[in-house]
């Protein structure tokens, strides 16, 4: 098991995945679930620090569009490795429903739910439930304020814009006291000071955040920015960062490997900012690469303030024994270096 994983390196590595599915490949969605099932399983095993899930709807590029039933599933087979969406799309389902799943899924869980949430960002989701974007941000700010309340277990009411409670007690609460790990996800470099005003924790994906692996730094430093005129205790702040990830024994091996899967993602994705592999290597916006590459990608992140991250491995259609092979190299291989690299730091 790689301790670092779970923190003590300085530098916590979860794992994270859209789901997105090609059913004009072999793959049933069926067996990719299966396969995914197995991958959380090794995970846990490997002493990854949690299991990110993406929410989408109508659409192959991603296929959890309920991630607290997916997530159930997945605490009955594992025992540590910690549970979430990122996001759940707040605007899209009743504040009070989503404190039920989530406060349910931490007590099957034993209390391993880290939660995140945001406001949505694809039009054809919003067209399909419906619900109208030009609100979202208002609804999503009223939705959270409501979420915190319902998931404290105390009796509340709530009168708003979009929604109405009246005198409401959850009778299933969570194990985690006062409340869950709540993140708030973003997609532009500039919402990550209003999310640290706000005194919340953050989900950023640099992808489609940043232009540049440089902007990464930039990006961390208005949160922790924003996060010090909040008024709540640093030691409340928190922060993922989730990005593609496949490491090889070389950057060769790597591109051999993840090049044309990656691709496929990229081409299958519903929002504007595309950029397949060698864009990507350019922008250095992914940890492709030989071992020693990610390596110094990862402790270069950590001194720009990036202390957790989401490795996105399972991309389209990776094959389920290199999604495999890359966790355990980055276990054995990769946290021990960083460990060592970070360390190396402090200590100078």
């Amino acid at each position: 098991m790689a301790d670092g994983a779970t923190g003590m390196t300085g530098m916590t590595f979860s794992m994270f995945s859209v789901q997105d599915h090609h059913p004009d490949k072999p793959r049933s969605l069926t067996a990719f679930y299966d396969e995914i099932r197995e991958q959380v399983k090794l995970a846990d095993e490997l002493g990854y620090y949690a299991y990110f899930v993406a929410e989408h709807h109508f659409h192959e590029y991603g296929v959890y569009p309920n991630p607290a039933v997916a997530l159930a599933q997945l605490a009955a087979v594992t025992k540590n490795i910690r549970l979430g969406p990122a996001v759940t799309i707040l605007p899209f389902r009743n504040p009070i429903t989503v404190a039920e799943d989530y406060a349910m899924l931490d007590q099957i869980s034993h209390g391993r739910v880290e939660l995140g949430v945001g406001s949505g960002y694809l039009s054809h989701e919003f067209a399909g439930f419906p619900a109208d974007p030009k609100n979202k941000r208002e609804q999503f700010d009223e939705a959270l304020t409501v979420l915190k309340q319902a998931l404290s277990g105390e009796r509340f009411s709530h009168k708003g814009t979009f929604y109405e409670v009246d005198n409401l007690q959850l009778n299933v609460t969570p194990v985690q006291q006062p409340l869950p790990p709540i993140y708030c996800a973003v997609l532009r470099r500039e919402a990550a000071y209003f999310i640290g005003k706000q005194g919340n924790k953050l989900m950023t994906v640099p992808y489609a955040a940043c232009d540049t692996f440089e902007e990464i730094e930039p990006m961390m430093a208005e949160y922790f920015k924003g996060f010090a005129e909040s008024g709540v205790p640093a030691s409340e702040r928190a922060s993922v960062t989730a990005l593609h990830t496949y490491v090889a024994e070389s950057d060769e091996q790597a591109r051999a490997d993840a090049e044309e899967p990656f691709d496929l993602y990229v081409e299958t994705r519903l929002y504007a900012k595309s950029q397949v592999y060698d864009d990507i290597i350019k922008s250095g916006l992914a940890l492709f690469g030989g071992v020693e590459t990610v390596v110094d990608k990862l402790v270069r992140l950590h001194g720009m303030g990036v202390d957790h991250v989401a490795l996105l491995i399972n991309f389209g259609g990776l094959e389920d024994k290199l999604v495999r092979a890359c966790m355990e190299r980055i276990s054995e291989k990769v946290i021990p270096a960083v460990r060592e690299q970070i360390g190396a730091v402090a200590a100078a």
